[in-house]
């Protein structure tokens, strides 16, 4: 019976402790990753502003290949939305694109559904860095309320892994475009 005790104070001590940490750890997140891609500017950015293209080089979009997919509007377009509904890895949400700044930027707007309600932003930056040389810049940030705020230490581990990955996928799939 001491041992339950010591057992349930030592958890409660963690519960308390996570929670006032949850107090002064920031609630905003960001995380970034780059990769330069063989090829010029116009081409990078053209491929990267279609969302249907994500099945193509996204983890995410891999995790769950039987998902069910709705567009509205057109592809590559501000206003152009794409929702999804998928297995747990996956869950529900769609994203939207924002703004675009040809060969620049491209904004767009990630709404979680499930497993978790959430919104992030997202974006991609091109720079032509050399004749037939763009790096390419992928991010996102958002904002979690506490105490989920206590995630926001592992973000860049979680997602920047994932990031990497897609542009990684991405850099292959477009140098080997003709």
């Amino acid at each position: 019976m001491k041992i339950l005790k010591r057992i349930g104070i030592a958890l409660l001590a963690i519960i308390v402790l996570l929670l006032v940490l949850a107090l002064i750890i920031p609630k905003d997140y960001k995380v970034e990753r780059e990769v330069v891609i063989n090829k010029p500017v116009g081409e990078v950015f053209e491929y990267a502003r279609h969302l249907k293209n994500e099945d193509e080089y996204s983890v995410w979009s891999m995790a769950d290949m039987n998902k069910t997919q709705t567009f509205k509007g057109e592809d590559g377009q501000v206003g152009f939305v794409n929702s999804w509904s998928g297995n747990d890895k996956v869950g529900v949400g769609e994203q939207e694109i924002k703004a675009i700044t040809p060969n620049k930027r491209m904004d767009v707007e990630v709404r979680f559904k499930k497993p978790f309600e959430s919104v992030m932003q997202s974006y991609t930056l091109t720079d032509s860095i050399a004749p037939g040389k763009t790096k390419l810049v992928w991010g996102c940030s958002g904002t979690s309320s506490y105490p989920m705020n206590l995630m926001n230490v592992m973000m860049d581990g979680m997602l920047g892994k994932d990031i990497q990955q897609n542009l990684d996928n991405m850099k292959a799939k477009i140098e080997a475009q003709n």
